[in-house]
């Protein structure tokens, strides 16, 4: 009976009360032919992706933490205040070969290939068809002669699980190993590929239904894959893959007195609860359906003890080389776009993984720190290895100055979204006071008690030639020092630690007005943006910092003129992401419409078939001019985020539901998506009229909502302990406590 009851829990869907719907599904009538139009499987730890190469049926194998973590060669030559007198002086070949060339010169630091699995599709004819359940991460292909195949990642074990039913053919795995030792490769420097590594041979060793790989790394580290399979009564093959780092390869062993595994159960839970922490429901079907498959993606990615989500996250690139852009850690937009939706959709237990990681190569950053800058406290590398060190590149950007400041903005939204009093005092203070005292020390004071940075830039505007450096404030650097001296005064203020506050206000007021003119926001003094480009970091101040908002007059017309000049300028030079964020910025402008055709541009040119954002466009260029097609994350989850705002803001200190839909919008409604001050916030709009807003103090403490009635009532607390000023309801909360307002449609 037992036997029975996993084979029905594994092999046949499993109808849960969650919210995605089965037409947010991906289904194809094919397998996928190349890797990254696989159906995507993870947990965190272990990816997978499923598609076709030449006959074969492939399960890409990959685990988040491979990586050749070795030091990047030369790039501790490197001085800022060096590089500030080059600049000064008019050279920059002489930075750039210490800087950014050893990124491409040299093979490692570098993310990491696993294997590959393989099956003969000779044993079960043609693919009727291929689907992936979002709501438990089940994939399935069913054959035309009747043989169904299966396969997930459990959801919290580090094992991957796939199957065969009705089948009476041997389905025996073939392991695809990394070309790490492929002597016939003429091993070119500069070239992309695992051979250059230099790695000893790894050993496969085929045992009765299973397989073993040990392969050597970097300095005497290594990783180990393992397969087991069993046939099993009724026509029926299950196997077990899964792959350590630095450790022997164990899993459960599956035909221990003829049982099968009994984990189903536990990985639907896991999902099950996933989904119920937040749902939306919008009359756009396109927007809706790449909404639910980023947040499954986010689902497969995402875990609190994990290092965070990098370039291709757990897909490392299985095309035989080493991954795009080395798979490194970007810090100056693509992990922090990464975790923005998570957030505002009610997953702070997974966007803690950040913070915690970030946390964890904090000591190596301060050494970096005080070698590279010589001074004392916290910045971080923009492009860094698995443990925090530096990686170089275009060094304005992979050592920008003034990165971790916005780092530190995801431990202040991390306390914000949770309250959580222990992470404050544990986490964030220590954090954010050691990166505010680098960031007091690597500025400046002039006589006139104004702080400039030595130099500053924008994420690759002018791309990596010496005009990229400007020697007054960019806007984007500004903002980043500015939003972690506000950050510090405000965490003070929460303490009730007056004489703290005082001076951290004061620090802030040393800082200098944000830069505008006719353009908005320019890029720096004497610099407007005038090309299109790919980055919006100069309007970091509108998001996602929230530095500057539309219900301040002037400041409005600031954020107006800024979109206008960037719509001037068109999108030829911009690729997937920049959509998807720019999608975000008119969200924070309440321009529900132009977040709308943003975002639709995004999920229509700019992903794969499996929802992968590929960072061109896939229609001919039809919005861009880039074609290409390396796939990252950070679009995918900038998108989740764009949606987002547009339902619900909370940056302001008070809640606005429905900020910036766009009137066609007549039927929406979320459940418990996150507010900051841990307020989970449920609301539904219907025949274009808000009808009901439900609100739950997580925390307690004091609710501020911007109420979207001219009339209401309310439930959950009394009429008497409301104040309402200029359209702002606030009211004192209690732990747990739920209050609804209702339309009263007077």
């Amino acid at each position: 009976m037992r036997v029975l009851l996993f084979l029905v829990l594994l092999f046949f869907t499993w109808q849960l009360i969650a919210q995605p719907q089965s037409k947010h599904n991906l289904v194809f009538d094919s397998l996928a032919k190349r890797w990254d139009e696989g159906i995507p499987l993870g947990n965190g730890w272990l990816g997978a992706l499923v598609w076709q190469k030449e006959n074969k049926l492939r399960l890409s194998l990959d685990r988040v933490d491979l990586w050749d973590d070795r030091p990047m060669p030369e790039i501790d030559k490197l001085k800022f205040k060096w590089v500030v007198e080059q600049v000064k002086k008019g050279v920059y070949d002489t930075v750039q070969k210490l800087g950014d060339h050893p990124y491409e010169k040299y093979p490692a630091p570098t993310k990491i290939p696993g294997a590959a699995l393989e099956f003969d599709l000779n044993k079960t004819g043609l693919v009727k068809n291929v689907s992936l359940d979002i709501s438990n991460g089940l994939c399935t292909a069913e054959f035309a002669n009747g043989i169904r195949f299966n396969c997930y990642i459990h959801a919290t074990r580090l094992t991957g699980y796939f199957g065969f039913e009705n089948t009476d053919e041997e389905f025996v795995p073939e392991l695809i190993t990394p070309n790490y030792n492929n002597s016939n490769n003429e091993n070119k420097a500069g070239s992309n590929d695992p051979e250059r590594l230099g790695y000893e041979k790894g050993l496969v060793k085929k045992g009765f239904e299973s397989i073993h790989y040990h392969q050597p790394t970097w300095n005497g580290n290594y990783y180990e894959v393992l397969v087991k399979w069993y046939r099993f009564p009724g026509k029926k093959i299950i196997g077990q893959w899964t792959i350590t780092n630095n450790q022997p390869a164990a899993i459960p062993d599956l035909n221990v007195l003829h049982k099968e595994p009994t984990g189903w159960p536990s990985h639907i839970a896991w999902w099950n609860d996933y989904w119920k922490r937040s749902s939306v429901s919008i009359p756009d079907s396109v927007l809706e359906r790449q909404y639910y498959r980023d947040m499954y993606k986010f689902g497969c990615v995402a875990r609190n003890n994990t290092p965070p989500i990098s370039l291709q996250a757990i897909w490392t690139a299985d095309d035989g080389r080493l991954p795009p852009w080395k798979g490194d850690f970007h810090h100056d937009l693509n992990i922090e776009m990464s975790y923005w939706p998570g957030y505002t959709g009610n997953h702070p237990d997974l966007t803690e993984g950040f913070t915690n990681w970030l946390w964890n190569v904090k000591e190596e950053n301060k050494r970096w720190t005080k070698h590279y800058f010589e001074v004392d406290g916290l910045n971080v590398p923009g492009v860094t290895t698995i443990s925090g060190k530096p990686m170089g590149g275009w060094i304005q950007y992979a050592m920008s100055p003034t990165t971790s400041a916005w780092l530190a903005q995801h431990f202040y939204w991390q306390w914000k979204y949770s309250m959580d009093k222990n992470f404050l005092k544990e986490k964030l203070l220590p954090y954010l006071n050691e990166v505010c005292r680098y960031l007091q020390n690597i500025t400046q004071l002039n006589d006139s008690s104004v702080r400039k940075l030595p130099l500053s830039s924008t994420p690759e505007y002018n791309d990596n030639s010496i005009k990229a450096w400007f020697p007054g404030w960019t806007n984007y650097d500004l903002a980043l020092v500015k939003n972690a001296f506000e950050m510090m005064w405000t965490v003070y203020l929460k303490l009730k630690k007056e004489d703290d506050t005082k001076y951290w206000l004061n620090q802030w007021t040393t800082l200098p007005d944000f830069l505008t003119n006719e353009t908005g926001l320019p890029i720096a003094v004497n610099q407007n943006l005038e090309y299109s480009h790919r980055h919006q970091n100069h309007l970091h101040a509108i998001h996602p910092l929230g530095l500057l908002n539309v219900e301040d007059s002037d400041q409005r017309i600031i954020i107006e003129n800024s979109l206008k000049h960037i719509e001037k300028l068109g999108t030829r030079k911009w690729v997937g992401y920049s959509f998807a964020w720019i999608a975000c910025i008119y969200a924070r402008a309440k321009n529900g419409d132009s977040a709308v055709a943003h975002l639709k541009k995004f999920a229509t040119n700019f992903v794969s078939s499996n929802s992968f954002h590929l960072n061109g466009d896939q229609q001919g260029g039809q919005y861009s001019d880039a074609t290409y097609r390396p796939f990252t994350l950070e679009g995918n989850f900038a998108f989740a985020q764009g949606l987002h705002e547009m339902l619900l803001q909370s940056h302001k200190n008070f809640i606005d539901v429905f900020p910036a839909v766009p009137a066609a919008w007549k039927n929406i409604s979320y459940k418990t998506l996150r507010a900051e001050g841990a307020f989970l916030v449920s609301a539904k709009k219907e025949n274009g009229v808000v009808t009901e807003v439900k609100i739950k103090s997580e925390a307690g403490g004091i609710l501020r909502i911007k109420l979207p009635f001219k009339t209401w009532t309310q439930e959950g607390i009394g009429r008497s302990e409301i104040i309402e000023v200029n359209g702002i309801a606030e009211m004192k909360t209690v732990k747990g406590q739920t209050v609804i307002f209702k339309n009263a449609f007077e």
